[in-house]
């Protein structure tokens, strides 16, 4: 692995950051959310919520600030020259950042998760360590998705700001913070069926689009480690929308398909699938910009 002592470089640089570490104290205040509907669905395990809630907003937004200079950065500077130089191929520079800055980011969010099941233990009791290793593992494969994104827009970007623009208007907006609106939005203007959120219709494709971006898929892989309903949406909205005579905006298969009704693609382990077509399209996307040696 030709990659691996660039890969070093990249962690031990962002395992120095500030930010990564701000992102890590930060992240335990904004999961710790206890809920009576979730404590009444999960019980103690509620605690592996806490860790999929760590996932939402403010996760994918630090680490996708913290990666997006990670090509373009050296670019600005012209260190990107010495980079090249060495003995590696333009693609074991772009795995040598994905894999250095997701370990990078990794170490200090696992810190924050330990933090938490600390906090879960002594506020519920113990918890059951199985899905709640599974949620912490999707998390760390869903960090790893997100610098990939982030590398690969550095990747084809010729200024900073250029790359900031597009990760935060072009992934972070509408891909994460408000997918599920622009989701139902496309939708309704594709099919001309309005869609009322509170009572949506049974249509395989509009579930299968609520779960196309990485946050979607991210909860319904989420959700069903936890093993609280498939959805797109976090485990409390999940668990209320599934109570009697309670609607809220959260597209829960169990509340809207009949039994045997469910098409196939919306089984949860499709969205394992979209994480990795996340992790690999727009990395090979950018490999190919990058290969062609354009942006220097």
């Amino acid at each position: 692995m030709r990659w691996s002592p660039l890969a070093r470089k990249e962690a031990r640089t962002v395992a120095k950051s500030k930010g990564v570490w701000l992102l890590a104290l930060l992240l335990v205040p904004w999961s710790y959310r206890p809920t009576y509907v979730g404590w009444d669905g999960l019980g103690a395990n509620i605690t592996a919520g806490y860790v999929q809630l760590a996932g939402t907003g403010l996760l994918p937004l630090g680490v996708l600030l913290l990666s997006y200079q990670s090509v373009v950065g050296e670019r600005t500077a012209g260190s990107i020259k010495f980079v090249l130089g060495l003995p590696l191929t333009r693609t074991d520079i772009l795995v040598g950042k994905v894999v250095g800055r997701t370990v990078g980011i990794a170490g200090p969010v696992s810190l924050s998760v330990l933090v938490l099941a600390g906090i879960g233990v002594v506020q519920h009791g113990l918890f059951d360590p199985l899905p709640f290793l599974g949620v912490v593992l999707v998390t760390l494969g869903y960090v790893g998705v997100l610098v990939s994104i982030g590398v690969s827009i550095s990747a084809v970007t010729e200024r900073t700001v250029t790359a900031a623009g597009a990760v935060f208007g072009v992934v972070f907006l509408p891909f994460i913070a408000f997918w599920s609106l622009i989701a139902t939005a496309l939708f309704s203007q594709a099919t001309g069926t309005p869609v009322n959120p509170l009572d949506p219709p049974a249509s395989g494709p509009l579930f299968l689009l609520h779960r196309l971006s990485p946050s979607g898929a991210y909860n319904v892989v989420t959700n069903w480690v936890l093993g609280v309903g498939n959805s797109a949406s976090t485990y409390g909205g999940v668990l209320t929308e599934l109570q009697p005579q309670v609607s809220t905006n959260a597209f829960v298969v169990e509340a809207t398909f009949q039994p045997g009704a469910v098409p196939t693609y919306l089984h949860e382990s499709v969205g394992l699938l979209v994480l990795l077509g996340w992790l690999v399209v727009p990395l090979g996307l950018a490999r190919f910009a990058f290969v062609r040696g354009d942006l220097l």
